[in-house]
């Protein structure tokens, strides 16, 4: 049973992949890109260009960790892994003259071994490219039409909710996975998240200048199809029931350049100054998600002794706001990001993340980043309870923390040491504090 918990522990989403591979979705009337310098491979004797100009766009990335626990956790030892990631976004409207509307479709390939599942033992994850089964699948299949100058738009097909909800920009660095997808979420019943998702509906709404947004996604309530874990699969079943979440936020350097962050607001001369160069990083959001169909829960049993059904529901809260611009460390970004859920079903009842990035740290590497984060996930009452019944002495919080450097070689290829240290791996007091040593290999192909 744990280590099933384990294996299920939070892997991260889209948004970091598309941050270190630079794979952003292509808009209408975008620059076409330069392959020369971007890619590994270069502008296909100019067939990449000519595609990107008639409105197919083709990205490829290549994903190597190697994760060893050194000490601590389960047992000594590592596996690597790899994550291979092909997109193509299709401008509809130069493609077949459908203003505002754009496909994009994203097939991934996992395999490797389980660092955490086999010797971590954690609840909040050890690499977020770990999969419980070595598959290939299409993680994103949609369409989406906007209206109003991008302002309203409408997107259906397959897709992962940790790709635009629960996203902190600053924080994709980082290899833990629960600095993506919300830890306590990831260990539900089955979100749309890495690297499995669902089909599903979600509309957006942002203010004139994209400073305000809301948005919300109905997606099938499991992604795939539990009987069948490799593979794409997309089914209906009458139990799955549907997740739903929403998410408002506020962006005031939306599409602004530097740190321009309002009109009324009186910026100091450090911002005044960085406000000339590129944009910094602002955004707040609260969120809210929950399941229509019930689940069994942890402890509680009716009169018959089958477990009481319950449904899972929670919210979240996340900042992150660049403080200085070109400072002698470069630029400096702090986040944070708290969650809380009912706590009858999920092994993590709270999770708060904490964290500070410094963009370009040295002279002459502008590009590089360094980070430090922090992250806790509390357990639940009933399932230390579930613990203690199974003999287990539980603890009341895991706690992790990551420090890493990620040294960005050329545009098309980026090396990232990581060191990670967890404190009660599993919840679980009799196991050791883990240590993790790690190297993550970013190729734009």
């Amino acid at each position: 049973m744990r280590n099933a918990i384990f294996a299920a522990a939070p892997r991260g989403g889209l948004y970091s992949a598309l941050l270190v591979f630079g794979l952003g979705m292509g808009t209408a009337g975008a620059e076409t890109p330069d392959f020369a310098a971007d890619t590994l491979t270069g502008g296909w004797s100019g067939l990449r260009a000519e595609q990107s100009g008639r409105g197919w766009d083709w990205d490829l990335g290549l994903r190597l960790d190697q994760m060893s626990v050194v000490r601590g956790g389960l047992a000594r030892g590592g596996r690597p892994l790899t994550h291979v990631d092909l997109k193509l976004t299709a401008d509809l409207e130069k493609v077949m003259g459908w203003h505002g509307a754009t496909a994009f479709f994203n097939l991934i390939d996992d395999r490797g071994g389980q660092p955490n599942a086999d010797y971590a033992g954690s609840l909040l994850g050890v690499s977020n490219i770990e999969v419980p089964v070595a598959t290939t699948r299409l993680f994103h299949a949609w369409i989406q039409k906007e209206w109003s100058e991008g302002r309203f738009s409408l997107l259906a097909g397959l897709y992962p909710i940790d790709s635009e909800f629960m996203v902190m920009d600053s924080a994709g660095v980082f290899v833990q996975p629960s600095y993506g997808a919300l830890a306590d979420l990831a260990l539900t019943r089955g979100p749309s998240i890495f690297n499995n998702s669902a089909f599903g509906l979600r509309g957006k709404w942002a203010s004139a200048d994209r400073s305000l947004y809301v948005q919300g996604a109905v997606l099938d309530g499991i992604p795939g199809d539990p009987n069948h874990a490799v593979g794409t699969r997309v089914r209906f079943a009458s139990g799955d029931g549907v997740m739903a979440i929403m998410e408002i936020g506020h962006r005031p350097v939306a599409e602004m350049p530097g740190l321009d962050f309002a009109a009324d607001e009186k910026l100091s001369a450090s911002e005044a100054k960085a406000a000339e160069g590129e944009p910094g990083v602002a955004k707040y959001a609260l969120g809210l998600w929950g399941y229509s169909e019930r689940v069994d829960d942890l402890v509680d049993v009716d009169a018959s002794g089958a477990p009481v059904k319950r449904r899972s529901l929670g919210w979240y809260a996340l900042a992150e706001r660049t403080l200085w611009r070109q400072t002698a460390v470069g630029d400096v970004t702090v986040f944070g990001r708290y969650s809380q859920n009912d706590g009858n079903s999920i092994a993590l009842a709270r999770t708060l993340n904490l964290g500070v990035t410094l963009q370009g740290p040295f002279a002459g590497r502008d590009n590089d980043v360094a980070a430090l984060g922090y992250s806790r996930g509390q357990i639940s009452d009933k399932y230390r309870a579930f613990l203690e019944a199974d003999g287990v002495a539980p603890t009341r919080f895991e706690d992790a923390w990551e420090l890493t450097y990620r040294f960005q070689m050329e545009n098309w290829l980026a090396i990232q040491p990581v060191l990670q240290w967890i404190r009660h791996p599993g919840a679980d007091r009799s196991m050791r504090n883990a240590t993790v040593l790690g190297l993550r290999l970013d190729l734009t192909l």
